[in-house]
């Protein structure tokens, strides 16, 4: 790989990692988790793109491996489990009245991939079709995903604000 297309990857990692970053947040629910997601993605970005040499649309390669990345994640059963030092007797119940928050939770509680096409339908402000493609999955099953996460996010607000 010659310097300039060094320079061009060096140029795009450092201008597009916050923007991964918000995505990541968004799809992960966790500072520490999406600083890794966006740390595995761009190392995946740089090797791809000096494997493939010169990439077409790096932007979009990059949004893909975000999502896929995450899905793959989500689907290994030692991410499923967490530890706790000791167990509580009641559950607690999170109280907060900014909505950012309350939004983000009720993200959290998704199915990974209705979580990927929210983010990337209405905070990515992808079209139907753009995600479709960058996802893999025909129109109708993106359009599902779409309904379906939203009618839960709108039932999570509902119960936190009854």
């Amino acid at each position: 790989m010659t310097r300039g297309a060094d320079a061009t990857l060096h140029a795009f990692v450092e201008g597009r990692r916050t923007v991964l970053f918000r995505s990541a947040y968004l799809l992960c629910g966790n500072r520490d988790e999406a600083e890794d997601l966006v740390q595995t993605t761009l190392v995946k970005v740089v090797l791809g793109a000096r494997r493939h040499g010169r990439l077409e649309n790096l932007d979009a390669y990059a949004r893909k491996t975000l999502v896929n990345t995450f899905i793959s994640a989500r689907r290994r059963f030692w991410r499923r489990e967490q530890a706790y030092g000791e167990l509580p007797d009641v559950p607690e119940r999170v109280v907060d009245s900014d909505t950012g928050l309350m939004v983000r939770a009720a993200l959290a509680g998704l199915a990974p991939r209705q979580r990927a096409v929210l983010v990337l339908r209405y905070w990515d402000d992808l079209s139907v079709a753009a995600t479709a493609e960058l996802l893999g999955m025909r129109e109708s099953t993106v359009k599902s995903h779409t309904a379906r996460g939203l009618a839960a996010l709108k039932a999570a607000v509902r119960e936190e604000y009854v």
